[in-house]
């Protein structure tokens, strides 16, 4: 993406950043100029970087989003590390706390080093959840990784050749679909949906500009 392409009205969006103060960083070796005060992230968009893998959230949890660039600030984006994720389907599994162990047969072999918790920028305790996750505490495992961020950084210090990010995702999967009490009305709402009952209101949104959107979620609040 082309750095004059980026809608950079659109990009700085906080108050502190309208002034005209522009600072230096340098972002993968290459020097940029960009607005004082702006977060990490919105630096990189507004340098024309098309950052759309691993900025998911935007909930500050691994700081790109709420951390603000100084001058003479360098940062990089982590490039993914290569692990051998598991293909399966949740509806195919007939024992998941059994079937994590064909999915993923190096899950036990966690030598209790400690490497994946110290790598955590998270602060999660990532061997123990592996030794949950093995010993079928699945439960526990999805409340201890739910500020993961799958950034992958537990994966290269493993010396099991373990993917812990990965088993906490199965067995965080598997705690929703298998273990965990379903809504009342979770049922009765699919089936209404499945019916058509919304349809016609969902056209109607469909076909609604960005003002007319903006105007009907203001009255909903």
């Amino acid at each position: 993406m082309a750095i004059e392409s980026v809608d950079k009205q659109n990009v700085i969006d906080q108050e502190e950043v309208l002034r005209p103060r522009m600072v230096s960083v340098e972002i993968a070796g290459k020097t940029y100029q960009v607005p004082e005060g702006i977060t990490v992230i919105k630096a990189l968009w507004y340098t024309g970087q098309e950052v759309i893998r691993g900025a998911g959230c935007l909930g500050g949890f691994c700081g790109a989003c709420s951390t603000a660039v100084e001058d003479g600030m360098s940062f990089t984006m982590v490039p993914p590390f290569p692990a051998r994720k598991a293909t399966y389907q949740m509806a195919d599994l007939k024992d998941p706390k059994q079937d994590l162990f064909t999915l993923y047969p190096e899950a036990p072999l966690c030598r209790n080093c400690n490497a994946c918790t110290e790598a955590c920028p998270q602060s999660i305790d990532v061997r123990e959840g592996v030794w949950r996750a093995v010993f079928g505490d699945f439960k526990a495992v999805s409340e201890m990784f739910m500020d993961c961020v799958m950034c992958g950084l537990c994966v290269p210090v493993c010396i099991a050749d373990i993917a812990p990010n990965l088993v906490a995702l199965y067995a965080s999967r598997a705690q929703g679909v298998f273990f965990t009490e379903k809504p009342e009305r979770l049922h009765h709402r699919i089936e209404e949906i499945e019916h058509g009952r919304y349809d016609t209101e969902w056209k109607r949104i469909l076909k609604m500009n960005e003002q007319e959107l903006t105007k009907v979620c203001a009255e909903l609040k």
